[in-house]
């Protein structure tokens, strides 16, 4: 038996991160589907582009915790049922990855940052504090959220090595499975970076802005048409 709970205990953190909380939380609060506009990502992101800053907090801290809830129960009982860093760093992927592809909703998931940021929280409070800290700073400066994301997924194992022996000791597993998700969502957010190579990604805090002006230059043509 005991040879089964860390199988277990991996599929259970796939399956509690194959729960699309953007599509659960809009559709609880009477919202559209987030997979049918904006970017089309099931997201706490897109989930904003709804208008709804509520829904798209509740789905932000709804993902962080399917990811960080996980790993923490297996750091805290592991040692009861016999688990180890092995088992640690599986389950906090395997609920990144059900994010990502979640069996409850045809594989199509979302881009994973606030469920991997979950799962460094789980690891550690300090590591998952740090790569947010890099991220708010990244996102205030440059003002692009795909680039604050990519930059703090890129810097979270860096983190994790650099610190060891300090905050805490790194554990090659745990090594090897932050490195696959940064290098999963850097490959979720290529399509974000070809737009930022080609200057077209939209920043945060811009998109009403951008999408009245063309509205009021309609709106400015169809009254000097009016006038001729």
């Amino acid at each position: 038996m005991n040879a089964l709970y860390p199988v277990i205990a991996v599929v259970a953190a796939y399956l509690i991160g194959s729960l699309s909380f953007a599509v659960i939380v809009s559709r609880v609060m009477g919202l559209h589907d987030p997979r049918t506009y904006g970017s089309g990502n099931p997201g706490a992101t897109n989930v904003l582009r709804s208008g709804s800053k509520p829904a798209a907090v509740m789905t932000l801290l709804l993902d962080a915790l399917k990811g960080f809830v996980p790993v923490l129960l297996v750091k805290v009982f592991g040692e009861q049922f016999g688990l180890g860093d092995n088992t640690l760093a599986l389950v906090g992927l395997a609920a990144f990855l059900g994010h990502l592809y979640p069996v409850f909703f045809g594989f199509k998931g979302g881009k994973g940052v606030a469920t991997a940021l979950g799962v460094l929280l789980g690891i550690s409070g300090w590591l998952g504090l740090a790569t947010a800290l890099t991220w708010v700073i990244v996102a205030v400066f440059f003002r692009y959220s795909s680039l604050a994301a990519l930059i703090a997924s890129i810097f979270a194992p860096v983190y994790y090595v650099l610190c060891s022996g300090i905050v805490w000791d790194a554990e090659p597993p745990i090594t090897t499975a932050i490195v696959v998700m940064a290098i999963l969502l850097v490959w979720r957010h290529r399509e974000n970076i070809q737009r930022l190579i080609a200057g077209k990604e939209s920043r945060l805090g811009k998109k009403k802005a951008e999408e009245s002006k063309p509205a009021e230059t309609a709106g400015k043509k169809a009254g000097k048409g009016k006038r001729r």
